[in-house]
């Protein structure tokens, strides 16, 4: 008999209604994330304030659905679908606009993000809440619980289906604003619904209308000025939005909208970015770089950097990118000739977890935009870091931070960190400016107790295909690191660390786009802007 009753069960018009709420709220919420990390980072105070509104939005709903639900009806539902429908299309066609004019408040970092989150997600999920009381009203159910555990259960369903659909099948397969169209069509569908068998003739105007709208946001954006270039490929990955841009005869990786490979399309063996210059660096601190047989980048993005050390030493080159469409427009857009390297499809600490190799060489380049994943941070991760070296191996890692002042937080609590496991730490700055830049910090698996003076020695007297002297000359004295936590697994403080940063300056240093680096006669320019980076997504 209950089987019989489970394959015969029809939902009723507030069912469907709860239902659909459910998947669109939940739908949303997930996207939230994919529409507002590319301007703010996707750190926890953006995630946490997306869950923060989204909450108080449907709170306010309930309360204010449920002090007038003694009117409901389904026509009533079928306008707050249409309503929500509504804005759901002005946040297709107005997020990116509204998003850079909200960057602008003079808030804490930590709160930058809530103005946009508010005003673009507030409304919609404050329409939906209204759906809850009204169907427990409208609910057939005899007694008051009965009917408003019928909603809870229906509305949690439907939003299990919003959060695993939007996460596994919408967003891998479309664009945030095709994902937008989906949810205000299915908005749209389920107020006509609610209105059958005879919808009036004005509900189907304006679904029509809305549809329209609908359509119209997705298909005519507003139109700006891209200051970065042509967009050669744009597409959405499982991990971030990934663009693909040629500014003249230089073509740039952005993920999430900050700029994560660059190459010269002229020629391909300059170093855009001076920090991957400096990834060679540990090949003045192991005993002899012919020796160096196996090399292991951390995040790839257009793997400028590990197809550099394929050609440039007799070694093995591992690397580790978690985005596999990352990696196939590296391919497609910056020559990645996937027989160089050993690409592996996973993150960078379950990989390490995972395998038995030694390195004489570990880079490390993993980014989410311009935050480190934590678990690449901590203590642990760095004794994991010295298991897989060879007894005189070197880690390198790349750390946006200031050399000193606020914003050096991080970085002194990353060489605290290293310097905990690793006998000895040495760091160097790319920009003369103490602004936020791309430090190189590089740990040594022996004691090597180096001078400025015996790096310049080594400099000079090794052909590694790269000048260092600019890097060796860049060299930063041992921060004072006293006031600064070891990052830990249970306590890593990242996020906190890194709040000093947001809104500063950003000075990132590029290479003369003229001089051949082999003869290193490059002349650095200062760019002021989003983060240069190499990267992997954090999973």
């Amino acid at each position: 008999m209950e089987v019989q009753e489970v394959t015969s069960y029809r939902p009723s018009k507030p069912e469907l209604a709860v239902f659909v709420s459910g998947v669109v709220s939940m739908g949303l919420e997930i996207l939230a994330v994919r529409v507002v990390a590319p301007q703010f980072g996707s750190h926890i105070y953006t995630v946490g304030g997306i869950l923060t509104v989204f909450l108080v939005a449907l709170s306010l709903g309930y309360w204010q659905g449920g002090k007038l639900a003694s009117t409901a009806s389904t026509r009533q539902m079928s306008w707050i679908m249409l309503g929500t429908a509504v804005y759901v299309a002005v946040v297709v066609y107005a997020s990116d606009l509204l998003l850079v004019q909200t960057s602008t408040l003079a808030l804490p970092p930590r709160y930058a993000s809530l103005p946009a989150v508010v005003i673009l997600f507030g409304p919609p999920t404050y329409l939906l809440g209204f759906i809850s009381p009204y169907a427990a009203e409208l609910s057939a159910k005899v007694s008051t619980g009965e009917a408003s555990g019928h909603v809870y259960a229906l509305g949690t369903i439907g939003s299990i289906v919003g959060s695993a659909a939007t996460t596994f099948v919408l967003i891998p397969a479309l664009t945030v604003d095709q994902i937008g169209l989906f949810f205000g069509l299915a908005l749209v569908g389920t107020a006509i619904a609610l209105g059958l068998p005879r919808p009036s003739r004005r509900s189907i105007l304006a679904s029509g209308l809305v549809t329209l709208l609908l359509v119209a946001a997705v298909g005519g954006g507003p139109l700006a000025f891209d200051y970065r270039g042509d967009v050669v490929h744009e597409t959405g990955t499982p991990h971030q939005q990934l663009e693909i841009v040629d500014d003249g005869d230089v073509r740039t990786m952005y993920l999430d909208g900050a700029r994560h490979s660059a190459t010269d399309l002229e020629n391909p063996d300059r170093h855009v970015f001076t920090y991957t210059r400096y990834f060679h660096l540990p090949m003045l601190m192991v005993d002899d770089p012919d020796d160096v047989d196996r090399v292991l980048f951390v995040g790839g993005g257009g793997y400028t950097g590990p197809q550099d050390f394929a050609e440039q030493y007799d070694a093995t080159v591992d690397v580790v990118e978690i985005d596999p469409e990352v990696t196939d427009a590296a391919e497609t857009y910056f020559g990645l000739d996937r027989g160089a390297v050993n690409i592996h499809t996973e993150d960078g600490r379950q990989f390490l977890q995972g395998t038995d190799e030694t390195y004489d060489v570990i880079v490390l380049d993993a980014y989410k935009k311009d935050q480190v994943p934590f678990h690449l941070t901590t203590v642990e991760f760095m004794e994991l870091l010295s298991d897989r070296l060879t007894e005189d191996g070197v880690v390198h890692a790349n750390v946006i931070a200031a050399p000193s002042g606020s914003a050096a937080e991080f970085y002194h609590a990353q060489y605290e960190t290293m310097d905990e496991v690793f006998p000895d730490v040495y760091s160097f700055r790319t920009s003369d400016q103490n602004a936020v830049q791309n430090i190189q910090v590089v740990a040594t698996n022996d004691e090597t107790d180096f001078s400025q003076a015996d790096l310049a020695e080594r400099n000079d007297a090794r052909d590694t295909g790269v000048d260092l002297e600019d890097a060796v000359d860049n060299w930063l004295d041992d921060p004072d690191s006293e006031d600064v936590p070891v990052l830990t697994d249970d306590r890593g403080e990242v996020d906190s660390l890194l709040d000093p940063m947001f809104g500063q300056r950003y000075v990132i240093e590029e290479t003369d786009d003229v001089a051949a680096e082999n003869d290193s006669t490059e002349s650095p320019a200062t760019i002021d802007g989003e983060p240069a980076l190499e990267s992997q997504s954090p999973s």
